[in-house]
């Protein structure tokens, strides 16, 4: 049946959604009679399915990322293109990522934009696309490119890169479940949003950013906010009247973070960029002095000088250069130019916003070129109960207070689980009950976030051994590991013992780590 131009080919899809389940299995059905195709519905029961999905990818020639208003936000989606993008850096190109837009022609949002923006893609419009659709790919698999060249979205104001843009992946409330305006709880919070929780570091944070020359860290676990507070930085200093180059470590080449050099250029290069002044990012790397010391010059003698007004430069997912071997040189520059404003009044021009999933002390060696222990710093923590019941009456009570009481047992007051719930049951999406019921299946409304997690730590033996470990004996005795599971938000501290982040977690690891 198949032959030397067989290929392996990826579906990526958002289940249980229309009409992305149905086009996505018309497709596997007609391409398998040419080529080897996984899609995730084809897995026995019994299949360590992080596995193997991490092992299809690999294998895969072609991935095809069907992307609708659901699937855009869906975290396994993205984790899968994530991977391949990834791979095919190592794998000389393969797998090639394929985009269908299913009805779907919004600007794709952060992470996504950073991973597709570049890709060709084809266009799906309805039921009688699909015969044209899979034609079109079967050309493409045997050599033809995708027929719609991608076009680059309407750019967003500044700091609005991780927004969502497109409906969530759930599906918007019944209308007779509307006697509040709910709010989908996916992506980055517009900062005048009804059911955004302020906590006391927000007016701390806000407070600073309106001073000049400030060093602002925000910490915190995956999904805790630490973007939304960022955004709402950004505005407070927009306010002020600065500027503001928002930079997103995460969007680094894989070369660059191996490479002094080419990372200090690409770094120069790109804050240029976002100010729109001249390059003239070769000219001073002919100078002979170090990486540290040239990006220094640029900075302090070329864009703040010729800028002359005040800038703040934010810097998201900063742990990306945690394990490289230039960190403790990017980050002391970083350090001396905080120093640097007592004494050069041309740094006072420059507030430095820095923000991390991972707790840096334990990742730099000599803290006296630490960034990350100057200025403000911002650790976020999760909801209080009196949060969340206030959250509670914002979304119309769905819970009363002995099911407020229970949802804190089971979330422990994670931001983004806990609003998922609200969310989930104001808008009459599932029961009280039924919510409780299926926490820790896979097709409960926490499922699809589960899963992920899993996804990631499938092929990372030491987190797994220490996340059994932790579910086990309540102990993580390796320090940095414990961090490195802080910072993917799963677990905590409470003195001297380590715990899962929440009962869901404990539960769902403790049956699936196996």
């Amino acid at each position: 049946m198949f032959n030397s131009q067989t290929k392996h080919i990826f579906i990526s899809y958002k289940r249980n959604i229309h009409p992305d389940e149905q086009v996505a299995l018309q497709v596997f059905q007609a391409l398998s009679q040419q080529h080897k195709v996984f899609i995730d519905q084809t897995m026995s029961i019994g299949t360590r399915w992080a596995e193997r999905i991490e092992t299809e990818i690999r294998q895969a020639d072609f991935l095809i990322a069907f992307l609708s208003a659901w699937s855009t936000q869906s975290e396994m989606v993205i984790a899968e293109i994530e991977t391949a993008h990834h791979l095919s850096k190592s794998q000389q190109g393969r797998p090639v990522i394929l985009p269908v837009r299913l009805a779907y022609q919004e600007p794709l949002v952060y992470p996504l934009s950073a991973y597709l923006n570049g890709i060709n893609w084809a266009f799906w419009k309805d039921t009688e696309d699909t015969p044209r659709l899979i034609n079109e790919l079967l050309q493409t698999i045997s050599g033809t490119p995708l027929t719609i060249a991608t076009q680059k979205p309407p750019s967003s104001p500044v700091g609005e890169r991780s927004r969502t843009t497109s409906p969530s992946s759930l599906p918007h409330p019944f209308p007779s479940a509307q006697p509040i305006s709910l709010e989908m709880p996916e992506g980055t919070m517009e900062s005048q949003s009804a059911f955004y929780v302020e906590r006391s570091c927000d007016v701390v944070a806000l407070q600073t950013i309106e001073q000049q020359g400030v060093t602002i860290t925000i910490k915190g676990p995956r999904q805790m906010g630490k973007s939304s507070l960022l955004i709402r930085t950004i505005k407070t200093a927009v306010n002020a009247r600065k500027r503001v180059a928002l930079l997103d470590f995460q969007l680094f080449d894989k070369a660059a973070l191996t490479n002094a050099d080419l990372f200090f250029r690409q770094f120069c290069t790109w804050l240029t960029d976002e100010l729109e002044m001249t390059d003239k990012v070769t000219e001073y790397w002919n100078l002979p002095l170090g990486n540290s010391q040239r990006c220094t010059r640029y900075v302090g003698r070329y864009l703040l000088k010729e800028f002359g007004n005040p800038l703040v430069l934010a810097m998201d997912e900063v742990e990306t250069v945690f394990d490289t071997e230039f960190r403790s040189d990017f980050f002391g520059m970083l350090r001396s130019w905080h120093n640097s404003r007592a004494t050069t009044p041309i740094w006072k021009q420059l507030d430095l916003a820095l923000v991390t999933s991972t707790e840096p002390y334990q990742l730099i060696d000599n803290l006296n070129q630490s960034p990350f222990n100057v200025g403000q710093v911002i650790d976020l923590e999760d909801f209080t109960p009196a949060q969340v019941s206030d959250l509670n009456r914002r979304h119309g009570s769905p819970f009363n207070p002995k099911e407020e009481q229970q949802l804190m047992a089971l979330l422990g007051g994670h931001p983004y689980l806990i609003r998922l719930a609200l969310y989930s049951v104001a808008s009459q999406r599932l029961s009280v009950n039924e919510l409780f019921t299926n926490a820790t299946t896979d097709n409960g409304i926490f499922g699809n976030h589960l899963r992920n997690h899993l996804f990631r730590l499938h092929n990372k033996q030491e987190l797994v051994k220490a996340m059994f470990q932790i579910i086990r004996q309540n102990l993580c005795e390796d320090e940095r590991i414990f961090f490195r599971l802080r910072g993917a938000g799963l677990v905590r501290r409470e003195g001297r013992i380590v715990l899962p982040r929440c009962q869901l977690y404990a539960e769902y690891f403790r049956e699936h780590l196996g």
